[in-house]
């Protein structure tokens, strides 16, 4: 067993569809032998054989994750690896994954896991013109994260999400370029009556035992906001995470995005440019929530800040459900430090607004959500690898107190050196950004046909006492 035992490595996600970029993770997959296990073969056995390696970085082992994953970097390259063992004692160097038969005989964790690769590849066969796909894509996620909206942690989409929401568009146009793509996604989806799912294929049904997306006979999935439904045996909701609030920001964006793109092809003077401006967080709300969290250590800070975001999606509804929905969240997908702090510190933020149509029953109405911050507290003090030094703070702040350390332009003078080197870090990404608009841009415009032009006129202590103005 020793001379024969081999391991198989795939790659899915970005990387296995083909659009992945500079900075992006890898995420791969690890097919063992039956009699490796996940929980301690690889978990704790591998896990130190990595610890050992000096091209290894960041290590941070996620066992209790919905899909179990080892995340760290490997010569400065973020890699994701998930592992799956299946039910043979030797894995076929010609291993097919999309074969149904790799999930005879092993556990949910393990399925999840195997349908990452099989869900990409099921993709890529599902689309008529690959090449298109990815160029839309592309743009598309940019788009997403430019608008703040590229995050299923926080309740948004990730990147399987959006790669499954452009191949519906491109089966449905076939024959379309890249740029009208882009437009009828924006136009698809701004018209799109949510809950009714966006698939790709039927659901299949083999008789393997396991659960798959059907809400006629589950409860729970009935509840879900958005769904987008995997390709790949057993199909489910790729989109669990979305919520009341996250939906409509996303429709919010998606209008946006449709007008831009309606600008565009009427000759109204907008340029593709426009599509990608980033969206202004900290200028579109009146209250935040501010999330701060500390460590002794960066060491420490990094899987405490990861379980933190894990979590915030539970912030969110645990708010909607205390309000009845009539206030609205916005958890914001980014990350910010403040390097004034001697020890390790971040914070993230989260927008606050009355459900708009609402009837306010009596001038300066508030809404009491102490107790749903104090049961999210309660749910991230479980934290299973909590060391001294570890802490979270929650305030409600007004827009005028968000903090200086968020703002990623110099029109304000920082107050000290080190804030100032903190913006011109955050100033030289934003270049960044623009020269990738400008690229995006100018792909996207050399891809106009006459032919798409005849589809143009087709269909601190907090408060938590808020008052809505």
């Amino acid at each position: 067993m020793v001379e024969d035992a081999n391991a198989l490595i795939f790659t899915f996600g970005s990387y296995g569809l083909g659009v992945h970029g500079p900075g992006a993770d890898m995420d791969t997959l690890c097919i063992g032998p039956s009699y490796i296990n996940r929980e301690e073969d690889f978990f704790v056995i591998l896990h130190g054989m990595l610890e050992e390696l000096v091209e290894v970085t960041d290590l941070q082992p996620i066992p209790n994750a919905h899909v179990p994953v080892m995340k760290f970097k490997f010569d400065g390259i973020s890699i994701d690896l998930l592992y799956a063992s299946i039910s043979l004692l030797v894995v076929p160097e010609d291993l097919n994954i999309c074969d149904v038969s790799v999930l005879y005989n092993v556990d949910e964790p393990t399925v999840r896991s195997l349908n990452g690769c099989r869900v990409a590849d099921k993709i890529l066969k599902l689309v008529p013109n690959v090449e298109h796909f990815r160029t839309t894509l592309r743009c598309l996620k940019f788009w997403a994260k430019s608008r703040g909206i590229y995050s299923n942690v926080t309740g948004f989409l990730g990147g399987v999400n959006w790669a499954l929401l452009v191949a519906r568009v491109c089966q449905l146009f076939p024959n379309a370029a890249p740029n009208m793509l882009v437009s009828r996604f924006f136009r698809m989806y701004t018209q799109w009556h949510w809950p009714n799912p966006v698939m790709l294929c039927e659901i299949e049904q083999e008789e393997l035992g396991f659960s798959f997306w059907d809400p006629r006979k589950n409860p729970r999935d009935r509840t879900h906001h958005m769904p987008i439904i995997t390709p790949a045996y057993p199909c489910m909701n790729s989109s669990y995470n979305v919520s009341m609030s996250t939906l409509r920001v996303m429709m919010e964006q998606f209008q946006f995005g449709n007008k831009i793109c309606e600008g565009i092809e009427l000759n109204k003077g907008l340029e593709w440019k426009a599509l990608f401006e980033p969206y202004l967080f900290f200028e579109s709300y009146r209250n935040y929530l501010q999330v701060d969290i500390v460590a002794a250590d960066n060491g420490d800070l990094l899987g405490w800040r990861g379980w933190v975001e894990s979590r915030l999606r539970q912030l969110t509804l645990k708010i909607e459900r205390d309000t009845y929905g009539k206030l609205q969240c916005h958890p914001y997908s980014n990350v910010y430090m403040d390097p004034s702090k001697s020890c390790s510190h971040s914070s993230f933020f989260m927008g606050l607004q009355r459900k708009q149509g609402e009837i306010v029953v009596q001038e300066g109405q508030q809404f009491d959500i102490r107790g749903a911050v104090d049961e999210f507290k309660h749910a991230v003090s479980m934290y299973m690898w909590w060391m001294p030094g570890m802490d979270i703070s929650v305030s409600h702040i007004r827009r005028n107190q968000i903090p200086l350390y968020v703002f990623t332009t110099n029109k304000i003078r920082p107050k000290s050196q080190q804030e100032g080197l903190c913006m011109k870090r955050k100033v030289d990404q934003i270049d960044h950004q623009e020269s990738l608009k400008k690229r995006i841009s100018s792909r996207l415009q050399s891809s106009i046909t006459k032919s798409s032009m005849g589809l143009m006129h087709e269909e601190k202590r907090i408060s938590f006492m808020l008052v809505m103005v």
